[in-house]
This record gives C-alpha cells, structure tokens and sequence, in this order.
C-alpha cells in the first residue's frame, strides 16, 4: 500500500499546477459549502432569537378566544388579573420573565403624514423589556407612571420626521370598539436592529396602554422568557392555569418554522450544484491523466501489477486530492466564517412580515456542520475517481502498449 501511494504522490507531480488547481476547485467548494451553511445557521439562529426576545418570548399564556392578528380588546379575549399570574409564574426557576402585555391596534399622526403601528403596553421594568431599554438611541426610556410618553422605532420615526421631544397624534382602537384620540410626546427612539419590527411597534407603559384602550386590570398574554430554550417544554408542563391557553415558542413562529424547511430544501439543492462541479474538476483530470498515461499502464500491467493495484492507485490519486482540497478548503472556509462571524452581511430591509429577520445576518459556524461538509465532501471527491481508476484497471496491456504517446 505504501508503494501504491507513493506511485500516486509522484504521479499527481508530474503536472503540479493540474494537481493544485484541481484540489483548489475541491477546497473553493468546500469554503463555500461551509460559508454557506454558516450563514443559514446564522440566520436561522439570529431570526428565531430575535423572534423569542421581541415579539413572541418563549411561552405566551393568554385567552382560548384570542386572535392575535385582530388585537382583539374585548374582555373576554384578554387575561383578567395578569400581574397575580405573572408573579406565580415569575416565581418558577426556570423563568427569567414573566410579564403581562398588551396589544393593541393604531395610526400615528404628524402632519400630513401618518402610519398604522401596532401598540403594545409593557412593564419598562422588566427584564423582557430590556432589549427595547438597550435599544434606545435617542431620548430616553419609558417610566411605568408616564402618561403621555411613547417610545417609536428608528424607522417609523424616519418615515413621520420626528425626534425625540416632538409631539404625535395616537389613534387606537378600545375595548368598546370606539377609537381614542390623545397627543403623546415621544420620549425615545429606539432600535432592535430589526426593521420589520421597528417599523411597527410602539410601545407605551402597561398602566396607560390599559386605560386608553378601556381593559383596566387585562392583558392580551402573559410574555414568558425562560433561563434557555430547552426548558420550554420542562415549563409547560410545569403550569397550572384554568380557562387559560399555553403558547410556546414553535406555535407563535409557525411562519418561520415553514420558511426554514424550504430554505432547508432550496439549500440542499445549492450543496449539490457545488458537490457535483467540485467531482467534475476531479474527474477531468483524472481522466486526463488516465489518457495521458495509457502507455504506462499497459507496461505496469505486462509486468505484473493486477488491475485491482491499477484501480487502488488511482483511487489514491482521488484520495490525495481529496485530502489537499479538504485542508485548504477548511482553511478558507473556517477563516471567511470567522471574518463574517465579527464583520456579518448587511441586507437591511428584507421586506419579510412575521420573520424577525435582523439587518445584518452573522455566519455562525457548529462543529456539526464542519463536519458533516468535509466528510461529505472527501467522500465525493473520493468517489469522483472511481470512474477513471475503473477506466485504467479495465485497459488491456497489448491495446495500452500499442497506444501513441
């Protein structure tokens, strides 16, 4: 075996430059296999995050009758007492947060222009407020006892030409389905970094979200956000309400559950679009060097070797490119990941509603999919030379001798 790899060592020398290119095409796809598998993780990860800690948090409790795309403020569709339920289920340890919230539907005023936003009342004490609190970049935060200060995204405000301290018109719907008109002053704006969700939430201290919209002592859910993602369903098993529903993490991001199986699925078809130009570079120049050295292989044959040894050589050949691909691609592929890992891809406003997907997606990169690609890919290369070394070992002597040079 020593002296079959040896051969192939020598071999793959005779065209240096053929040789290295060839395994650069392995390594090239590889460090785009991994980049892009870095960058699906990324997003996939950084999306469904964002989606826990802004909008949906871990588990919801709220009303059986409760339509969350109608804000609906009737009585009957909210939680009656949510702070006593809150703190019960706050005293849990697996729970970070508990905290009652409510929805609700309006258009914000100023001037001549105006845009519809979704309300939302929340505890500005609580740690699940705290990536609004973090958010804030002009102005300041929300107090629980303000009762004409609103906080707006980065974006609704570009849109209406406000700043923090000017004043704007709230319209929102009440529980009796009327529509309560009253002038705020924005008290900050803030930003998540998440445009679909900037764009359209407002936010106002619980206290006076109640009394505006006429649902004293209600909510829409109770927001729970737990020490980890794991212990979702370790917590819901956990909780004891009546007349109540439980929500978790996978119910409230159904959308984004069902765009990433069809992302799954169109990448799939990417890795082997990669795969398959990646085996073609190898199997040309194999066949390349099966043509080229068809004299050679009729000598080794009337001299002795076995057509299995003539197989096994050129198969040693494919595993040593396939080696050399693997370690650069590996290189090139580990280093982009890490450079986009810091750096990441801006793509600002994707236009996506119901996917919080960030303005700039960061590469992660899991030992599970590093690999997975490389065991993937050194298989495939390795296979990419079974046609030419089964083309060589199949050649007869006297038809390979009389073969021109």
């Amino acid at each position: 075996m020593i002296q079959i790899l040896k051969m192939a060592f020598r071999d793959l020398g005779r065209n240096r430059r053929r040789s290295f290119f060839s395994a650069l095409a392995v390594g090239a796809g590889l460090a785009l296999l991994i980049l892009m598998a870095s960058v699906i993780e990324g997003e996939m990860g950084g999306a469904i995050e964002s989606a826990i800690k802004l909008q949906s948090g871990h588990i919801q409790i709220r009303a059986n009758s409760y339509d969350e795309n109608k804000s609906s403020l009737k009585w009957e569709d909210l939680v009656a007492d949510p702070e006593q339920i809150a703190s019960q289920i706050g005293a849990l340890g697996q729970v970070k947060a508990a905290t009652p919230r409510l929805y609700a539907s309006g258009f914000l005023s100023s001037g001549t222009q105006s845009a519809s936003a979704r309300i939302t009342g929340i505890d500005p004490l609580s740690p699940a407020s705290d990536p609004y609190r973090e958010g804030v970049i002009s102005g300041s935060y929300l107090n629980p006892d303000d009762r004409e200060a609103i906080l707006i995204g980065r974006p609704m405000a570009e849109k209406l030409n406000l700043q923090a301290g000017d004043s704007v018109s709230l319209s929102i719907n009440t529980a009796d389905g009327d529509v309560q008109d009253q002038t705020f002053t924005v008290k900050g704006i803030y930003t998540t970094n998440t445009y679909g969700f900037d764009s359209a939430t407002v936010f106002l201290p619980l206290a006076k979200a109640q009394a505006i919209t006429r649902t004293e002592n209600h909510a829409s859910t109770i927001f729970i956000l737990l020490q980890d993602t794991a212990l979702t369903d370790i917590v819901v098993k956990a909780l004891t309400v009546s007349n109540l529903e439980i929500k978790t993490w996978k119910d409230l991001n159904a959308l984004f559950v069902d765009y990433e199986a069809m992302a799954q699925s169109y990448i799939s078809i990417f890795y082997m679009i990669i795969l398959a130009i990646s085996a073609s570079v190898i199997i040309n120049t194999l066949i390349m060097s099966v043509y080229e050295r068809t004299r050679e292989i009729g000598i080794l044959s009337a001299i002795g070797m076995r057509s299995g040894r003539v197989l096994m050589l050129f198969l040693a050949e494919s595993s040593m490119l396939a080696v050399g691909g693997v370690i650069m691609g590996l290189a090139i592929g580990v280093l982009a990941t890490l450079y986009f890992n810091v750096n990441g891809f801006y793509i600002g406003n994707m236009g996506l509603s119901g996917i919080m997907i960030t303005d700039t997606i960061y590469a992660k990169l899991t030992m599970d999919n590093l690999t997975n690609l490389t065991i993937m890919t050194f298989v495939v290369t390795l296979l990419s030379g079974l046609y030419p070394a089964v083309m060589a070992s199949r050649m007869q002597p006297i038809a390979a001798l009389r073969a021109e040079k």
